[in-house]
């Protein structure tokens, strides 16, 4: 079905001209409304006006443009039914073969601090999702673009085809622009059901609607007789895990991108300071090995230390570029790894890793921005939460001892205290010299982590004596600290808040321990 006439309305204008110029090379007539126009009009193209094709001008401000029989009639009479045909036809109304159109800035307007409603609704499209939907649900025979990336491939299967575009192309945009027209409504829904009853913004819209992108089917999700897939956010946050770029190796796993999160949200919290070079070593969500120093080289050599039984098969992921250096280290120990992540590799890494084909290497570009919100599915409804971006400072420590922490178990406690915010609850972190000795998570009692880290560390041959220990929430009884101090360590990080912190403090001060509040916790589930 050639495409004789086209109407172009955007206010996306990349690469409309471009667009406009092509159609008109191959014969097609061009109607458009105002700013699109005009811009044409300036470019030497023969376009006619909306308001001089239909008869009635623009009004209203321009709230009124296309809502007009001959707009909408040429767009959506069915080409295969004669009666449809003969109708536009007494009422002069000729076919609309293509509609080139997106919609007004909503979400740009939204995004602005000193945004206003009146500034928002009228930012609120209303011809242009008509036109869009009335383009989409006649695809057999109208064509409808809304992404300026699909221009230049449209061209060119126009071209080879005489002006037409085939019906898979015309379903595959119409699929595209229903999703369009119903992420911008979605937009506009989540934006006013977050103003309470005086129009000022709440921290959670009263109704939610979310939409992904799906980037591939996994072969399977956490198990193999379950199936998986991976979907991504249409704006993914900067240096987000969505944003990966995989350099090598198999198919990513749904297990392997679960886990590849963890480590890369994990490693790039460790970011200024002398000794700044992180690496983290994630083995089924929970770090199995953390360290900082002056090189990556050095930070992965002592987070392998801690435990280089739970390493193996396990994902690593560093905060700086890698070098060949790190690969070797790597190798001599003969270190199996299921994904390795980084933003960056030196060339002569990259050569090194491309004899490991299965390897999965991923690049990513470092950044600490977080989305607005996170989510948890649970049966028949949707968790949200603001992300745990609370951080501590040595300020804001609190000591509750008769022993005060030195300076070099302040840095230590607040490594420990970071580590301890991507532990799967209830969850001890014992360390030292910047570096996890022991990792106990996911005990339903705190006790039994305190153990498990410390029998960790003693299996690993580390030694715990003068090491700090950060546990995520509060101690609610005494063992705890009993068991850590007889483990060795000598300082302690925790939130504070049980009703027993007396018994807790009591209890650090017979063992001599300095111990320090942060005032806030950090369940992870």
């Amino acid at each position: 079905m050639k495409i004789r006439q086209a109407l172009i309305s955007l206010s996306d204008k990349r690469g409309a001209l471009e667009f406009a110029q092509g159609l008109a090379a191959q014969g097609v007539k061009l109607l458009s409304t105002g700013g699109t126009a005009k811009q044409l009009r300036g470019a030497g193209l023969d376009v006619r006006e909306i308001g001089d094709y239909t008869g009635f001008p623009e009004m209203l401000d321009g709230r009124v443009k296309t809502l007009h029989p001959k707009v909408h009639g040429g767009i959506l009479a069915r080409r295969d039914l004669p009666e449809h045909l003969a109708t536009i036809e007494r009422h002069d109304i000729p076919t609309i073969d293509l509609v080139c159109v997106n919609l007004y800035p909503f979400r740009e307007t939204i995004a602005k601090p000193d945004v206003t409603l009146e500034d928002a609704i009228e930012n609120i499209d209303i011809g242009g999702p008509a036109m869009v939907r009335s383009a989409a649900k006649n695809y057999t025979g109208v064509a409808v673009v809304t992404d300026p990336e699909d221009y230049t491939a449209l061209l060119a299967e126009m071209l080879a085809n005489d002006g037409a575009l085939s019906l898979a192309t015309r379903f595959g945009l119409a699929k595209k622009a229903f999703t369009h027209t119903a992420r911008y409504d979605a937009t506009i829904s989540n934006w006013l059901t977050a103003l309470d009853e005086t129009n000022k913004p709440k921290q959670f819209p009263d109704k939610l609607q979310l939409a992904f992108d799906c980037v591939e089917t996994l072969r399977y999700g956490e198990n193999p007789h379950q199936q998986a897939a991976f979907y991504r956010d249409p704006i993914p946050t900067p240096g987000s895990i969505a944003a990966y770029k995989q350099l090598q190796g198999k198919e990513l796993s749904y297990n392997n991108i679960a886990d590849a999160d963890a480590a890369w949200e994990c490693v790039k919290t460790f970011t200024g300071g002398v000794n700044s070079a992180a690496c983290v070593i994630i083995k089924h969500a929970n770090p199995c090995g953390v360290a900082i120093d002056s090189t990556l080289l050095s930070a992965y050599e002592k987070a392998f230390k801690t435990d280089s039984s739970s390493a193996f098969g396990g994902i690593i992921a560093f905060n700086g570029t890698v070098d060949t250096d790190v690969i070797k280290a790597m190798n001599e120990r003969k270190h199996f790894v299921e994904v390795l992540i980084a933003p960056a590799y030196t060339p002569a890494a990259k050569e090194m890793l491309a004899s490991k084909q299965n390897l999965r290497v991923l690049e990513l570009p470092l950044s600490n921005n977080c989305p607005p919100f996170e989510f948890k599915r649970v049966g028949g409804g949707l968790l949200v939460q603001t992300p745990d971006t609370f951080n501590v400072q040595a300020s804001d420590l609190k000591v509750v001892t008769h022993a005060a922490p030195t300076s070099a178990q302040i840095e230590d406690l607040l490594f420990a205290w970071r580590v301890a915010k991507f532990v799967k609850s209830n969850a001890i972190v014992f360390c030292g010299g910047g570096m996890t000795l022991g990792v106990g998570a996911g005990q339903m009692s705190r006790v039994d982590s305190t153990r498990i880290a410390a029998s960790k560390a003693q299996n690993a041959g580390l030694v715990l004596a003068g090491s700090c220990v950060a546990s995520d929430a509060f101690f609610p009884f005494r063992d705890g600290l009993d068991v850590l101090a007889e483990a060795g360590a000598k300082s302690v990080i925790q939130p504070g808040g049980s009703m027993r912190d007396d018994e807790v403090i009591a209890a650090a001060n017979e063992h001599g321990l300095a111990m320090v509040f942060t005032g806030a916790r950090h369940f992870r589930h």
